[in-house]
């Protein structure tokens, strides 16, 4: 894996390890997923590695890589089909730096619609310059 196992100092590690407040929607032995702070629709999860992993940036082709993304894409496809059945269109994506917010590898999940329009803005791709990375799109970079 990419990782350095957790880093006292990041949030998301802390959330993995279960030392905060926040309400895990699931855990297994590789990943952790709970709910945005700050929902840009109307469901909004993140699904995040229980490694510390930095960003998409650190991620490789490779089969360890590949199956990590793929669960976590799996893991949060199968919570928005739970929890927000009747949404009509779902994203799934990775900020990429320097967009990302936090230094820790999260998946968006979002069930639309966006709670405001300019939301929409923060998970648009900028082509070469980054942005918003589908995780499909990144699935097919990381394919062994």
């Amino acid at each position: 894996m990419a990782g350095t196992g957790a880093s006292p100092s990041c949030i998301f590690c802390q959330i993995a390890c279960n030392s905060t407040t926040t309400t895990l929607l699931h855990t297994d032995e590789k990943v952790v997923a709970f709910q945005d702070i700050n929902p840009s629709a109307f469901r909004h999860y993140l699904v995040i590695p229980v490694e510390h992993i930095a960003t998409v940036k650190s991620l490789r082709r490779r089969t360890e890589d590949y199956s990590l993304v793929s669960h976590m894409l799996n893991v949060g496809e199968t919570l928005l089909q739970r929890d927000a059945p009747n949404s009509t269109q779902y994203r799934f994506g990775f900020h990429q730096p320097p967009f990302n917010s936090v230094n820790h590898l999260h998946l968006h999940c979002l069930a639309l619609p966006y709670v405001s329009r300019w939301k929409t803005v923060k998970y648009t791709s900028l082509g070469p310059l980054g942005g918003f990375i589908e995780a499909r799109k990144l699935l097919e970079k990381l394919k062994p």
